[in-house]
């Protein structure tokens, strides 16, 4: 299924930049692109993008507000966050507008690709540096206390390089992502691991009635891993790890992964070292 997509970014050299690397992949068409939430909203009315790759600050109206309104408004197209900012303040509230991925802009094209089909299929993808805010804030753990560092403060990645590498892949587009990547033997071997290691998580009975598998489901889960991964690491089907999840889903009381993530690490059943 081809997956239609609108870009919104304030920057015109990131925002073309975007565009004409999605353009060159298979199984995405970019139907539009915005340099601001209002003019994001209009587009989206008009043209029922499947998700909308969102940047966080923008005049006139900023990436939170429209995603809140673009997901008040209409349901069916996801969000995904692409920005450079991480600090909890920008994570949480784009969370909160009911944005299904997030992810720096630092990513690749493989990483965006995998999360506009991730969130089309009803999953969410946050960059694994963001999981591990969500996990320093339910935890305590790692020096973080919970509380936003000053809200301009951005990530590593820069938007020039953003830009620069972004361009630099658009032309040469020798990579052809897909949701199905398989981890490569090494992570497929740690990944292994995840389940039979010392972890808060890994002795005695799972909480909430789960069973040991949908624990070891879980804990892959808040490591980062997509259903496909998932499902190479426990030598199963696909389809298996989407009835476990369902099944882990309904015990423990959550609507999406970022809610099972927390779900894990507030219990212990992953490791933050694991993370």
């Amino acid at each position: 299924m081809t997956a239609r997509v609108l870009v919104v970014d304030d920057q015109a050299v990131v925002r073309d930049g975007l565009v004409l690397l999605l353009g060159l992949l298979p199984d995405i068409e970019v139907v539009g692109s915005a340099s601001d939430g209002e003019t994001a909203l209009r587009l989206v009315a008009d043209e029922r993008p499947d998700v909308v790759l969102m940047d966080l600050r923008m005049p006139r109206m900023d990436g939170v507000e429209a995603t809140r309104r673009i997901r008040a408004g209409f349901p069916d197209t996801q969000v995904v966050v692409l920005t450079t900012y991480t600090d909890d303040e920008s994570v949480f509230a784009a969370l909160r507008a009911g944005a299904r991925g997030f992810l720096t802009k630092s990513a690749d094209a493989e990483e965006i690709a995998r999360a506009v089909t991730t969130v089309m299929n009803g999953d969410a993808q946050l960059d694994p540096g963001v999981q591990r805010r969500l996990l320093n804030t339910v935890t305590g753990t790692g020096g973080g206390t919970g509380t936003a560092p000053p809200a301009e403060t951005p990530a590593p990645a820069h938007r020039s390089r953003f830009s620069s590498r972004h361009a630099r892949e658009a032309r040469r587009a020798g990579r052809t992502p897909g949701a199905g990547t398989q981890p490569d033997a090494g992570t497929a071997g740690s990944t292994g691991r995840a389940g039979s290691t010392g972890s808060a998580g890994g002795a005695g009975t799972p909480p909430d009635g789960l069973t040991p598998r949908e624990a070891e489901v879980l804990r892959l889960i808040a490591r980062g891993l997509s259903n496909a991964e998932i499902a190479a690491a426990l030598f199963i089907g696909e389809a298996t790890v989407k009835t476990h999840i369902n099944n882990l889903f309904a015990k423990v009381r959550v609507r999406d992964r970022a809610q099972a993530v927390a779900y894990a690490y507030r219990t212990g059943l992953a490791d933050p070292r694991e993370g």
